[in-house]
């Protein structure tokens, strides 16, 4: 197995989830910093230079946007014991 592709599908561990959504302030930077490129991804946008260029750059605002709806979720997500 190719080693990159094992890092790159690590699983954020229990004790992590578990402290995130008790609202501990490491825990919740490890998710957001987990899934940090996964959302860096997602808000990367077309934009044209005064040339008419095509470029992609990351959409700051929707990047903050995304990171605070995974910031809610993970704080309302309910681990049953």
């Amino acid at each position: 197995m190719n080693p990159k592709y094992k890092y790159e599908h690590q699983l954020l561990p229990y004790k992590i989830i578990k402290s995130a959504t008790e609202g501990d302030i490491d825990a919740v930077y490890a998710v957001l910093k987990h899934y940090d490129g996964y959302i860096e991804t997602l808000s990367k946008r077309k934009m044209y230079d005064e040339f008419g260029q095509e470029h992609y750059c990351v959409d700051e605002t929707l990047k903050r946007r995304l990171q605070t709806k995974l910031l809610i979720k993970t704080l309302n997500f309910k681990i049953d014991s």
